[in-house]
């Protein structure tokens, strides 16, 4: 499909069934059913090793060519992590760290989704866009939203069944889609 867009979703946490995974897999299954719009789940965060900038040269880590290779092929990048003692988990961080040294989040739009409850996250949010400008990363502003999560709201699919949260969601994919 020719005007296919390709978005790629960086869960943050690398707990099994966190908040941030239920959204991101939301917005898997929104996205299936929206024509021309395709996501793909990073699962790599727990296998990339510490970054190291004397290992950021060719031939880079498998783990890290992996993750380039995801970001270069995504038209876009959705996140959604939580804030850890008042900032990016640092397994996340370290992610973005080994992005810093290619090119291909240059220019790439990128969105996030806070899903923490109100009056947290909002260290998160400010070390990613901070982060993000060093890449290069072109940040949509639209497609930063707040949508705090209750506990206990996904379904035994592990999915976010409120319509409502589904539909800001897909707001938020569209979002990218058009930047």
């Amino acid at each position: 499909m020719p005007n296919e867009r390709h978005i790629l979703l960086l869960p943050g946490s690398l707990r099994a069934g966190s908040s941030n995974e239920t959204v991101l897999r939301t917005a898997a299954a929104v996205a299936a059913a929206v024509p021309g719009l395709r996501t793909t789940y990073y699962a790599g965060l727990a296998g990339l090793p510490h970054f190291n900038p004397d290992h950021d040269t060719d031939p880079l880590p498998e783990p890290v060519a992996e993750l380039r290779a995801a970001v270069e092929a995504a038209d876009a990048l959705l996140v959604c992590t939580p804030e850890y003692a008042g900032t990016l988990p640092g397994s996340f961080k370290n992610l973005l760290d080994w992005t810093v040294g290619g090119v291909e989040i240059s220019d790439k739009p990128v969105g996030w989704i806070n899903c923490a409850a109100p009056g947290r996250g909002g260290g998160a949010e400010s070390t990613l866009r901070t982060v993000l400008g060093y890449t290069g990363a072109a940040v949509v502003d639209e497609a930063c939203v707040r949508i705090p999560l209750e506990r206990g709201a996904a379904d035994p699919d592990g999915l976010i069944a409120d319509p409502l949260v589904r539909e800001r969601i897909g707001e938020v994919l569209a979002r990218l889609a058009a930047a």
